[in-house]
C-alpha cells in the first residue's frame, strides 16, 4: 500500500498501515467522539482513499472498537504502569500518587469523555460493548495488581485487592460522570474524593496519596 498525495510515495507494511488507521481513529474518538469515526473521515485525515480503510476494516464498527481499545490502553499504561513494569518505579505508593496527580488535571478530561461516550454507545453496538467490558476489567486488574504489590511491600493494608480496585475505579468513574455537563459546578467539591476513598481502602493516612 502507498500513501496518496504530493511528494514521494511511501510504501508501508500491512501492520504499519493498520496501526496508522487505528491511531488516527483513536485520536478522533478522543477529541470528537466515537460517532465521528467514519471511513471517509479517517481517509481524509490520513490522505488516502476510503477504500483503503475498508480494506483493513470492512466493518466500521470494528475500527470504532479498536480505536477505543487503543486509546484506553495507552491511557492505562501512562496513568497506571505496573509497578514492576515502570522503568523508574518507586513502588506502589508512588504509582498511585502519580495516578491521582494526573487524573486531577484537565489532561484527563478527554479520556473521561471517551469512557462516557463508549459506555453509552455500547448499549447498541455489540462489538464495542465487548471491548468496553474487556477494558473495564483490564483497568480493574491493573489496580488490583498495584494494590497486591503494595500489600506485599508492607505499604498498604487490604484484605481483598480485587474488591478494593473495583470500588476505587467506581469512584473515579463517578467523579468524572459530570465531565460533559455540570463539571464546573460539581467537580471542585469532588476533587479529592477518589483519593480519600483510596487512602481509606488501603489503610493509609489521610493525604498519603498526594504527590510529594
Amino acid at each position: 500500500m502507498t500513501s496518496r498525495g504530493p511528494g514521494k510515495q511511501v510504501r508501508k507494511s500491512a501492520g504499519e498501515r493498520r496501526d496508522e488507521i487505528v491511531t488516527a481513529a483513536a485520536l478522533v474518538g478522543l477529541q470528537e467522539g466515537l460517532e465521528c469515526i467514519t471511513r471517509q473521515r479517517i481517509a481524509d485525515d490520513l490522505g488516502v482513499r476510503p477504500g483503503l480503510i475498508h480494506h483493513y476494516f470492512p466493518v466500521v464498527e470494528e475500527l470504532v472498537a479498536e480505536a477505543f481499545t487503543s486509546a484506553t490502553t495507552a491511557e492505562l499504561d501512562g496513568l497506571l504502569p505496573g509497578v514492576t513494569d515502570a522503568p523508574d518505579s518507586r513502588g506502589a505508593l508512588h504509582t498511585l500518587q502519580h495516578f491521582f496527580a494526573l487524573t486531577s488535571g484537565a489532561e484527563f478530561d478527554d479520556i473521561s469523555k471517551l469512557w462516557l461516550n463508549a459506555r453509552h454507545l455500547s448499549r447498541y453496538r455489540p462489538t464495542l460493548h465487548a471491548q468496553v467490558v474487556s477494558q473495564e476489567l483490564r483497568w480493574c486488574h491493573r489496580v488490583e495488581q498495584i494494590i497486591t504489590e503494595g500489600v506485599a511491600e508492607g505499604t498498604f493494608r487490604c484484605r481483598d485487592s480485587w474488591a478494593a480496585a473495583v470500588r476505587i475505579l467506581a469512584v473515579v468513574d463517578g467523579v468524572s460522570a459530570y465531565i460533559n455537563t455540570s463539571a464546573d459546578q460539581r467537580l471542585a467539591p469532588l476533587t479529592d474524593l477518589a483519593r480519600t476513598i483510596t487512602e481509606a481502602e488501603l489503610g493509609l493516612a489521610p493525604g498519603a496519596l498526594r504527590s510529594r
